[in-house]
């Protein structure tokens, strides 16, 4: 089985964490048998409030979470009227978060990033010379950011081997099961997809 982390900040967008722990957390479930992940939360503080003040509480915070198998980066946020960021466009430049995402990419099998993670990424410089995704908003500041980053703003999601991203918040879901194929088989993404009855996902 393996361990599936999902960082969480305030501001972020519910779906983006919320998709890809539903896909992972249900992947095999199904006739009643155990599945093939644990998926956890993870936060730098110990409690978060995510999009339209939905409060989380983490399972663990950046100082006591243990090394999951994959690590997934969710977006959400942007600026406030005036000019505050929030959300990504805070946590790219979070040095503690920075510094914990490349310790962390050293030891994970797979590092996600759903929409505008991608910015988190890339300000971590873990994307250079890959290629890249996120949402359809966000991509003149990703070519900002991350100039030595070649990037598919049309693409569901982008799979660079280790590194896989994918573009804005339901675009999290598509890009969680094409791991789930790429894992497991893609007998076990459609019949997780089935089973949340997500009739969108093509492969």
């Amino acid at each position: 089985m393996r361990t599936v982390g999902i960082l969480i900040f305030d501001e972020v967008e519910v779906l983006d964490f919320t998709g890809p722990y539903e896909i992972f957390g249900v992947a095999g479930k199904q006739g009643g048998k155990e599945g093939y992940f644990k998926v956890f939360t993870v936060a730098e503080t110990s409690r978060i409030s995510a999009r339209n003040n939905l409060v989380v509480i983490p399972d663990y915070t950046l100082s006591d979470c243990p090394v999951p198998d994959i690590l997934l980066v969710p977006g959400g946020g942007g600026y406030r009227p005036d000019g505050t960021p929030f959300g990504t466009r805070r946590e790219m430049n979070n040095d503690k978060l920075l510094a914990w995402l490349n310790e962390m990419n050293e030891k994970v099998e797979l590092l996600l990033s759903v929409c505008t993670g991608s910015l988190i990424l890339a300000k971590a410089g873990l994307l250079e010379g890959l290629a890249a995704t996120t949402h359809f908003k966000a991509v003149e500041q990703m070519r900002e950011v991350a100039p030595n980053t070649t990037l598919y703003p049309d693409q569901r999601w982008v799979d660079n081997g280790r590194i896989i991203l994918s573009a804005g918040v339901s675009a999290g879901i598509d890009m969680s099961l094409y791991v789930v194929a790429k894992l497991l088989g893609k007998q076990i993404a459609n019949e997780t997809a089935e089973y949340i009855q997500y009739d969108y996902w093509r492969m």
